[in-house]
């Protein structure tokens, strides 16, 4: 560990740049060289997306009934289209699980960028952190390097479960294009950001990893349930509708779908909160690092 770090601080003197890269490059590798860990992050959005997504199909609903009410039939096929148009006006898409599959990117970026805190957290109890602070290297790089490695894995870990979802039946709108993902990226990047900063902040004054851990399992779930991962805001009831409009996940959700789905969406108002987001974050994170971080 001592012969470590030394080369760490060896690498970090040679520019401020160098000595990110470097420790963004060492919380990376906790991840890259332990796949089984990797496998385990990305059980749960899969399990939802062929769970829970397929179980849900809504287009079923719909499909192949016909009504028979005393003096009149009503045909299958007007069936079907009446469930397409209620879908349609509903979720913005007729395909439920396309629908569903885009929130679950939003949801493994939200999973990762929560576990950025613990990196904080053991590096304190380890000593790590103590001995990074007697090197050049600022305070600012030790926070945005951790935020930097969460958001990486953040994105590569979405891909895969984009690609599992499109194993899965997930479909995109006719006509998209290169510049569609990359603002569907661009969506998760900006929230991955935030959310880590977010983290990192409560993680600077958690006094255990344990305090880190509750934290961390009390916003999970509430978090994904008060976005429109599942449903949109305009099905939601009264009291949970502006809850729903501050959360950063229904801005991403949002984005993604309307890149990737083509559901209608304002982009100027999605990507103009999730930089907000983003950059607010970010600069408290900076800030209490300066304050609190000390040797």
């Amino acid at each position: 560990m001592v012969t470590e770090i030394k080369k760490k601080e060896e690498d970090i003197d040679r520019s401020p740049f160098h000595g990110l890269w470097t420790l963004t490059n060492r919380e990376l590798k906790k991840w890259y060289k332990a796949p089984v860990i990797l496998l385990l992050s990305i059980i749960q959005p899969i399990l939802w997306i062929a769970l829970f997504g397929k179980a849900m199909n809504l287009q079923a609903l719909f499909s192949g009934t016909t009504i028979s009410i005393p003096g009149l039939n009503i045909p299958k096929e007007i069936i079907d289209q009446i469930g397409q148009e209620i879908l349609k006006q509903t979720f913005g898409t007729t395909d439920y699980f396309s629908y569903l599959a885009a929130g679950m990117l939003s949801f493994i970026t939200l999973f990762t960028s929560m576990q950025s805190g613990m990196s904080m957290v053991w590096d304190r109890r380890l000593g790590v952190l103590d001995r990074l602070l007697t090197t050049p290297v600022s305070r600012s790089s030790i926070i945005i390097s951790k935020v930097l490695s969460s958001v990486i894995r953040s994105l590569v870990q979405a891909t895969i479960v984009l690609i599992v979802a499109v194993l899965l039946g997930m479909s995109f709108y006719p006509g998209i294009n290169i510049f569609d993902f990359l603002g569907a990226y661009a969506a998760l990047f900006l929230m991955s950001f935030g959310l880590s900063s977010l983290f990192l902040m409560i993680a600077i004054r958690a006094s255990s990893w344990q305090s880190q851990m509750a934290v961390m399992n009390l916003v999970n779930l509430p978090l994904l349930f008060t976005s429109n991962a599942f449903y949109p805001i305009n099905s939601m009831p009264s009291w949970l509708k502006p809850i729903a409009e501050i959360n950063p996940l229904t801005y991403s959700n949002a984005v993604i779908r309307g890149m990737l789905l083509g559901i209608q969406t304002n982009l100027i108002i999605d990507f103009t909160y999730l930089i907000i987001f983003a950059t607010v974050l970010s600069i408290a994170g900076i800030i209490l690092s300066w304050k609190y971080i000390s040797s």
